[in-house]
């Protein structure tokens, strides 16, 4: 988005890797119109088979074609990193914004190849495995999920292909052409000195582009964002598939700006907003220079100063599984006894004598922030004492759980002061990615793209 701050576009989004015919009436005969009668319905014999493997080709891209499969299963991701929650109305838009983004991906990988740039298959694996592990899989089981997803390991690896090919074109062509200097530098972390104490955000973006003829229809597609992200839809893969920002490659994540460090037009919207509901934490459609914004609140803080959330909490949690066929009395019983027995155990020493007691499982965490809890139990833990435990949560599926505060650790919480590499490293990765903006619209405009 123009005039937006945008923070290390370089890194490869691997983690946010997710990263989704008519009826016949009539007993019959079956007509289309007045003229086709396809005879007896109930006689009818196929009299030659499909080949369901055939791939038809949908757009050819300089020479390289797109097909079908390619399209269905780059959407299954999209589907399946929304919960399946995507209206049948908004299919048709997805599917074609989906078809835009495989365009795109071809251009960047023929940049690559002609400029000498080869991703050997070595990488591909490689960065593969590391989504895998960040969705808590063996490489076989996450090829396992894609396919029960709809998708295949083979999509994946297309769009970390591209994404390792974009990236290292970026630095051979683009980056030596950007210069910050040590001054540019140093008028910044001055500006962040001088505004300690104010709000910081932690904002996340959409941008599609528009022209005054095209901005109505952009506008609508950007509203149909907004409800399906407010109902439930993942801001980050809409972001990730749909936006035009450089950002996109890492699910629209601004990372933490200043509102003046915000386009005008964004600006007053961000401040308003409040983080933890998509309900009041994603804006409605802004018109800013160039196109349409969709901006997201994910975190609010004040510059410099120490966030209570950083804090690395060491927790033990107790889990008591229900039987499938449990009464919900019988539920309500074993709850209280489970928070008598977990209230009472005197601190975490005692947790897993308990835990043996009442044939609950044990967990333990010795780093986790209190700001990577869920949001409903990071204020009842920021409220404990070391050795207390939470209230009895969780569902007759999920079964019971407790939590209990073994130690806290509060040396994250002193303010940073500005780092002048960090800062150098922030500035040039906003000129490299207004760069690369506009070397993408070039490789749009050059291309010779045939649509079937």
């Amino acid at each position: 988005m123009p005039n937006a701050r945008t923070v290390s576009r370089l890194r490869l989004p691997l983690v946010a890797l997710f990263m989704a015919g008519l009826p016949l009436s009539g007993a019959g005969q079956a007509q289309v119109g007045n003229n086709i009668d396809f005879g007896d319905v109930q006689e009818l014999r196929v009299l030659a088979q499909t080949d369901p493997t055939l791939r038809k080709a949908q757009a050819i891209v300089n020479g390289d074609v797109i097909t079908d499969t390619d399209i269905d299963q780059r959407f299954a991701l999209v589907v399946a990193a929304n919960g399946g929650k995507v209206a049948e109305e908004e299919r048709s838009r997805l599917r074609l914004q989906v078809l835009r983004n495989l365009i795109d991906e071809k251009l960047q990988i023929q940049e690559a190849a002609a400029n000498d740039i080869n991703i050997s298959e070595a990488e591909v694996t490689a960065a593969y495995n590391r989504v895998a592990q960040n969705f808590r899989r063996s490489p076989a089981a996450f090829e396992d999920y894609l396919k029960q997803s709809g998708s295949s390991p083979i999509s994946i690896k297309a769009q970390i292909r591209g994404e390792l090919a974009w990236s290292r074109v970026l630095r051979r062509k683009v980056e030596p052409m950007v210069n910050v200097g040590d001054d540019e530098v140093q008028v910044l972390i001055d500006k962040l000195n001088a505004a300690k104490g104010k709000d910081e955000f932690h904002v996340g973006e959409i941008f599609l582009t528009s022209t005054p003829e095209t901005e109505a229809a952009v506008r609508a597609d950007a509203q149909r964002i907004v409800d399906q992200v407010r109902a439930g839809a993942s801001f980050v893969a809409y972001a990730r598939q749909f936006s035009e920002a450089s950002s996109a490659a890492v699910g629209g994540d601004l990372g933490w700006i200043r509102a003046e460090q915000l386009n005008d037009a964004v600006a007053p919207v961000v401040t308003t907003l409040v983080p933890g509901n998509p309900a009041t934490a994603i804006s409605d459609p802004i018109t800013v220079p160039g196109g349409v914004a969709v901006m997201a609140l994910i975190e609010k803080r004040q510059v410099l100063a120490a966030d209570p959330k950083e804090a690395v909490l060491s927790l033990k949690q107790l889990s008591l599984p229900l039987p499938k066929d449990i009464t919900e009395e019988k539920a309500r019983g074993l709850v209280a006894e489970f928070q008598t027995a977990t209230q009472a155990m005197g601190g975490c020493g005692r947790a897993d004598e308990v835990a043996a007691r009442l044939g609950a499982d044990m967990a333990t965490n010795d780093s986790i922030k209190l700001k990577d809890l869920p949001e409903a139990l990071q204020q009842i833990m920021a409220d404990l004492s070391i050795g207390q435990a939470t209230p009895p949560f969780g569902s007759l599926a999920e079964g019971l759980r407790v939590l209990v505060l073994c130690g806290r650790d509060d040396s994250m919480l002193q303010a940073k002061t500005p780092n002048f590499d960090e800062i150098y490293a922030q500035l040039n990765d906003e000129r490299v990615n207004m760069r690369a903006r506009r070397y993408l619209r070039d490789l749009r405009r050059d291309a010779i793209v045939d649509y079937r």
